[in-house]
């Protein structure tokens, strides 16, 4: 009988640890209107880095550290990737980028979703939207934001790694702004 209630009791412990997670990770959420940070980017093998901001809902703006003038924008509706020699522009809908720069989206997911701990860092969730598979992840510290793992729009895989993270910045709303076509 005692086995049973310290059965029990570990497993009530565990749920609320988890939901003790969740409800952190909601709470800061909920108040991060933007973030910047910087980032590493891994597709297929090929790293690049540089400095993003968010701004809620779907808004982002990349550039990136190479010399090649490579930024990544996203006005909410549409995301361009530009450089020197190259535009593409997509709609933001069809890119796991628009699960991503949805907070209300990941707060809906994040409640219904079950976590996994990895090494006992990091706060992973996995969502499964429209043929688009997003790992997620959290700092198990500060409930921040710190990266994500998707097979992106060309089917190569991509993780995303967020340093330096600052929130809730006085930010130009131009820099969402879409860059036109040379």
């Amino acid at each position: 009988m005692l086995r049973y209630f310290i059965t029990i009791f570990f497993l009530v412990l565990i749920t609320n640890s988890n939901a003790s997670n969740k409800e952190k990770i909601i709470q800061n959420l909920n108040s991060t209107k933007n973030l910047d940070f910087n980032f590493e980017q891994n597709i297929n093998g090929k790293i690049e880095n540089g400095n993003c901001t968010i701004e809620y809902p779907k808004k982002i703006f990349c550039e990136y550290a190479k010399s090649n003038n490579k930024i990544l924008v996203s006005n909410g509706k549409s995301l361009v990737i530009k450089t020197i020699s190259s535009y593409y522009r997509y709609p933001l809908k069809k890119t796991p980028l628009n699960f991503i720069l949805d907070k209300d989206f990941l707060i809906g997911k994040i409640n219904v979703l079950e976590e996994r701990i990895v090494d006992k860092s990091f706060i992973n969730y996995t969502i499964k939207e429209n043929d688009i598979e997003i790992n997620i992840f959290f700092n198990k510290e500060t409930y921040d934001l710190i990266g994500w793992q998707n097979i992106d729009v060309y089917q190569n895989f991509n993780i995303t790694f967020l340093s330096s993270i600052r929130k809730n910045r006085i930010i130009s709303k131009n820099i969402f702004k879409l860059p036109i076509q040379n």
